[in-house]
């Protein structure tokens, strides 16, 4: 992974390592980081008067619940891990809570409405099936030597 600049770094280890805390396929968060593409400090302005923010564009509608347990929109914006525990958070719900199939109810985080779901899902199962073959001959290549 050194091969790789240090903000790839820091987007595959936080997601992996936030896949592994939430329970989620680890392919479809880094999936999902890849598309929203968001950097540390960068908040985007929605059309319904929301932002979304951060390295994985959080969305600040979903931040109204968290404030009871003092997270704040600055907790998304911030460089680190944190804004992809609160992703993987987010699509665990997603995933547990809503209907559809797994890749549809993982599209639910940028969009729920159908057609912009639809088309979101359709590049995040390209990009997880780049990332388990990433994941797969970086990871598990170890494990399995070729005789």
């Amino acid at each position: 992974m050194m091969d790789l600049p240090p903000d790839q770094q820091e987007r595959i280890v936080c997601s992996i390592t936030a896949a592994i805390k939430y329970e989620i396929p680890a392919n479809i968060l880094l999936a999902i980081a890849e598309k929203e593409g968001g950097k540390p400090g960068q908040w985007v302005s929605n059309r319904n008067g929301t932002h979304d923010v951060g390295s994985m564009q959080f969305n600040t509608a979903y931040l109204g619940d968290l404030a009871r347990y003092g997270i704040t929109p600055d907790d998304a914006a911030q460089p680190g891990c944190f804004p992809y525990e609160l992703a993987a958070w987010r699509i665990r719900l997603h995933i547990k809570q809503d209907t559809g199939d797994v890749w549809t109810k993982a599209s639910n985080y940028h969009s729920r409405t159908p057609i912009v779901n639809a088309t979101y899902r359709a590049d995040l199962m390209v990009k997880a099936a780049h990332w388990a073959d990433w994941l797969e001959d970086r990871l598990m290549a170890p494990l399995n030597p070729k005789k």
